[in-house]
């Protein structure tokens, strides 16, 4: 099903689901957003990147899950039974998000995003392209493009 910013919404609406990681607010885009599951214990896979938490059986389909807090330079996720798995797709990917919760659904306009501050290193602009701010929150929003490898990289 594609999605795009035809008649039935505003051009500059976004619908967002945030949650935390490494104690602080994340968002996405709801439309990348295929489920969210409970914590199911993972298969660690020899030889993957350390933020590859390891692997789930996702009705049949073998689902990578990604410890989103390593993969943007927090401490380390330790799953316990409020964390929750968001599968996603990233381009032709579906791969699964291991965050500590997820908080709720934002509908916001693109004009409440402030950018990410100059003063943030070019690893935190790569990961975050703006900041929501939502009642006393800082919400950041991932660029979920960044968080899988391109698979050239893999390669190299």
């Amino acid at each position: 099903m594609m999605h795009d910013n035809s008649n039935n919404t505003r051009s500059d609406d976004l619908e967002l689901i945030s949650f935390v990681v490494g104690g602080q607010d994340f968002c996405v885009d709801v439309r990348a957003v295929r489920e969210v599951r409970c914590w199911t214990q993972a298969t660690p896979l020899p030889h993957s990147p350390d933020y590859i938490f390891g692997v789930i059986n996702l009705r049949g389909t073998v689902l990578p899950v990604i410890d989103l807090a390593l993969r943007l330079g927090l401490k380390s996720t330790e799953p316990s039974a409020r964390s929750v798995i968001i599968v996603v797709h990233i381009g032709r990917r579906v791969v699964g998000l291991l965050v500590e919760a997820v908080s709720d659904i934002i509908v916001s306009s693109s004009k409440a995003v402030q950018p990410t501050p100059d003063v943030a290193c070019d690893a935190v602009k790569t990961f975050i392209n703006g900041i929501l701010t939502v009642e006393d929150r800082m919400i950041s929003m991932i660029v979920l493009d960044q968080v899988l490898p391109s698979q050239q990289e893999e390669a190299a």
